[in-house]
């Protein structure tokens, strides 16, 4: 073994002594109760980096929850890598269905059950524990390394984006490599080169100054819950295709190359209706069942409420009705743009009689997409190969993290993830946890991705 190994094997129950210890911060950004404890979080991890030998650490306010920063820099000639992740956690409810309290961490048949433990704690811990090992054995890192840590990720980043704007030149880096993600098994690593952006809309419609009698004003006044569900069905397709003008105009479409790595990851359609109870896919015509989850654009109702809800019938004309909707966008699909052309779609469509307010909601994030042959996924999918005996499956989610675009954006660079939580590990649900086979693992592929970076990076 290598002496940075060696250092972790006869630390490994210090490491995970480190994330109980960390665990056991309630650190959810959400609710503001904990806003204290997310604050405990950060200069946990500011002194975690300055004992690992970190240099420049610092917790810095950003109009929010904080971020930890800290770097060190005495590589010369060698690349700079930023390392990202976040020490906020999702809220715990319900509680009862932990077996034990959620921020009570405990060792069970080599698990660590506690909220946060694979999303993101354990895994924001192991660059942290690994460049100690490299400075306690060797007094330097094979690489140049900045680390940003925040404390808002479970909430869309809404300070952090802004603060990576504001702080060019502090992360400048060569790469980013996040330590925020998870793999699909114990023996098949992924790679994540693709997110979805997301807008969000609000989409009010009103109709008589109140509510009418029906008997005595139906069918001569608009009904708002009648218009709502015009203009909602004007949107789509009765095969799922979207009908609003100009809203794939921006599409990158699927290559052949694109396809053939989607369909190299391995789906059981049949056991996915199963699990989820239901007798048939649905979507855009033309594509897979999982190219629509990952790489195609979609438009969904997410809430319709209006008029009488209460037990039996009550003969009202509502006065208003109301949808929730968000988009799931793909590379290039801009946010704003989108919002545009459904909101100018609902003008078109609003039928006489009644007034449609359409708004955008806070919160949009842009579309994230990397080149599968960037040279940095081929050199950690090297690694990885390694590590799991098998090579990595390129994969893209429906999710949306807004801050992997800012960090093209602003810092000119691609991300690329590695991280060690696998994907039945109960991220934000009852019972989370990280097995501490994925945790030891995860320590040797950071310090085996630094130095073939150190050596092969272009």
């Amino acid at each position: 073994m290598k002496p940075w190994e060696t250092y972790l094997a006869e630390h490994r129950d210090a490491a995970v002594a480190d994330m109980l210890d960390f665990l056991r911060i309630p650190s959810v950004s959400s609710l503001k109760e904990h806003t204290a404890d997310v604050m405990e979080a950060a200069r946990w991890t500011a002194n975690r980096l300055r004992q690992a030998g970190i240099e420049h650490v610092e917790v810095m306010p950003t109009g929010g929850h904080p971020v930890v920063y800290g770097d060190w820099l005495h590589a010369a000639g060698l690349p700079t890598i930023l390392i990202y992740g976040h020490f906020d956690v999702q809220p715990a409810d319900p509680l009862e269905l932990w077996t034990n309290p959620p921020f009570e961490p405990a060792v069970r048949d080599g698990r660590v059950y506690a909220r946060g433990a694979g999303d993101d704690k354990g895994n924001m811990l192991i660059p942290i524990l690994v460049a100690e090992a490299f400075l306690k054995t060797e007094g330097k890192l094979p690489i140049n390394l900045k680390f940003i840590f925040e404390g808002q990720e479970e909430t869309g980043s809404p300070e952090f984006v802004p603060f990576v704007a504001r702080h060019k030149e502090l992360l400048a880096a060569d790469l980013v490599i996040s330590a925020d993600g998870a793999q699909e098994s114990e023996d098949q690593p992924v790679l994540l080169v693709g997110f979805k952006g997301l807008v969000a809309l609000q989409m009010d419609v009103y109709g008589a100054k109140t509510d009418l009698h029906s008997g005595l004003y139906g069918g001569a006044i608009a009904n708002p819950i009648h218009a709502l569900v015009r203009i909602l069905d004007s949107m789509r397709s009765p095969d799922g295709k979207i009908t609003v003008d100009g809203f794939y105009d921006d599409v990158i479409d699927l290559t052949d190359e694109d396809r053939a790595q989607i369909a190299a990851v391995p789906f059981d359609e049949a056991k996915y209706l199963a699990d989820l109870g239901v007798d048939a896919t649905f979507g855009e015509p033309g594509y897979t069942t999982v190219e629509r989850a990952w790489a195609r654009p979609t438009l969904e109702l997410n809430g319709i409420y209006g008029g009488f809800q209460g037990e039996n019938v009550k003969t009202v004309l509502p006065s208003e009705a109301h949808a929730k909707i968000t988009c799931r966008l793909v590379a290039d699909q801009d946010p704003d743009r989108i919002y545009e052309v459904i909101a100018s779609h609902v003008a078109r469509h609003a039928p006489p009689g009644v007034r449609v307010i359409t708004t955008q909601v806070p919160g949009s994030a842009y579309p994230y997409l990397m080149p599968a042959d960037h040279p940095a996924n081929h050199l950690v999918g090297e690694v990885l190969t390694g590590l799991f005996g098998n090579p990595p499956h390129y994969i893209r989610m429906g999710g949306s993290v807004p801050v992997l675009m800012s960090f093209l954006t602003e810092l000119g660079v691609y991300t690329v993830t590695l991280a060690f939580a696998l994907e039945d590990e109960r991220h934000h649900g009852p019972d989370e946890f990280f097995r501490l086979a994925s945790f030891e693992k995860g320590k040797k592929a950071f310090g085996l991705v630094w130095e073939k970076i150190a050596k092969d990076w272009v």
